[in-house]
């Protein structure tokens, strides 16, 4: 089955490092300046930096990405009804849904690209509906012309929740720039990262100003509150680490794209094992590299994710299991499985493997071969 890997273990996904002595400046500017949090000048250099980065002209930096799509959601002034989401998923989705009290209602997604089926929401939509909130699920397009469609056919708002989109080029724009909003997670594991942080993307001054209120406990000035904000600010530290990550992103994503391209040609025809397919005319970033493992390969997705375990190598269930089959979800009626046969299908075969831009050559061969030798 091939040598077993050397100590540390090798895990799906882990934070670039850039050289701490580039990092050291911005630390001791940060020390220089006494200003720690509270819109200081490195977090209005980096909220500059990463608008500009992804060609969009509103953007607003917070603290994480969860965070962010709870402001998104009462930015947008949906305080009541239900929202349209997906099942498949990490858990702060429907979270975020849960934290503004509204009903999440789960609609089945597409097999090939695990994005929300655009044929499948209208038929879930009622008159207490409000919103659609798609998952840019590993950073693959949603079907955002199907999705605005039907949102604006019933006037719905849209949120994407593009915390794996960050670099994902689709039709020669950011990803980021559909949908009334688009939240960001810059978490240590995505591609960008700030350590914990996140964004949210929108389309003008107005919303802008909004969303920048409601971070901030909707502090207008000393003694003004005109709404009942959270605390969402990025402070300076995780602000200059943005800014050193951002020097590093095109050779970042470069190197993504090449373990991508790798494994996808070792592992594209191999029986059993199926790939995510990429939706045409998008520019990936590399985020995740899911497998699905089908029933006729050897081994069964829990069977080879303890295979791989057994050789240090540890592979992650995204997403497994799905959200609405978490307790807090599983009694609504949209999360019955039966309504979710395709999701139901993708959690119980998913395993993603290691994808990083640190992720040595041998390392990945040896990935590779381990799920070879199984055959």
């Amino acid at each position: 089955m091939g040598p077993k890997l050397a100590k540390p273990p090798l895990y799906v996904t882990q934070p670039h490092m850039p050289p701490l002595a580039e990092f050291i400046p911005y630390l001791e500017q940060i020390w220089e300046n006494k200003w720690l949090t509270n819109s200081g000048p490195f977090h209005e250099r980096l909220e500059q930096a990463v608008a500009d980065y992804l060609g969009i002209e509103h953007l607003v930096l917070f603290n994480n990405g969860t965070v962010a799509l709870i402001a998104a959601l009462q930015a947008l002034e949906i305080d009541e009804g239900e929202v349209i989401t997906t099942p498949y998923s990490f858990a702060a989705t429907s979270h975020a849904l849960l934290w503004n009290q509204l009903e999440p209602v789960f609609v089945d997604v597409e097999p090939g690209s695990c994005n929300l089926d655009p044929g499948r929401i209208e038929a879930a939509i009622t008159p207490r509906t409000r919103a659609i909130l798609p998952v840019h699920c590993y950073g693959n397009p949603c079907a955002v012309d199907e999705i605005q469609a039907i949102a604006d056919a019933h006037d719905l708002k849209v949120i994407y929740d593009a915390a794996h989109a960050f670099g994902v080029m689709h039709r020669g724009r950011s990803l980021t720039a559909y949908g009334d909003v688009a939240m960001l997670s810059f978490h240590a594991t995505k591609v960008f990262n700030t350590f914990e942080g996140g964004a949210i993307v929108c389309h003008s001054v107005e919303h802008k100003r909004r969303i920048n209120l409601l971070k901030n406990f909707g502090i207008v000035d000393e003694v003004t509150v005109a709404a009942a904000g959270i605390n969402g600010k990025m402070n300076e530290v995780q602000a200059a680490f943005g800014l050193l990550q951002l020097d590093h992103i095109e050779a970042m994503l470069a190197r993504r794209r090449s373990i991508d391209a790798r494994y996808r040609e070792a592992l594209g025809g191999m029986p059993g094992i199926r790939l995510l397919e990429w939706v045409p005319d998008a520019l990936a970033n590399g985020s995740y590299f899911p497998i699905f493992v089908e029933p006729d390969f050897p081994l069964s997705r829990d069977g080879l994710y303890d295979h791989l375990r057994e050789h240090g190598v540890h592979g992650r269930r995204y997403f497994y299991p799905l959200i609405s089959d978490m307790p807090m979800y599983r009694q609504r009626p949209s999360a019955d499985r039966a309504n979710l046969p395709v999701a139901a299908r993708l959690a119980d075969e998913v395993l993603c493997l290691p994808i990083h831009p640190d992720l040595p050559a041998e390392d990945q061969a040896m990935v590779i071969d381990l799920i070879a030798g199984c055959r």
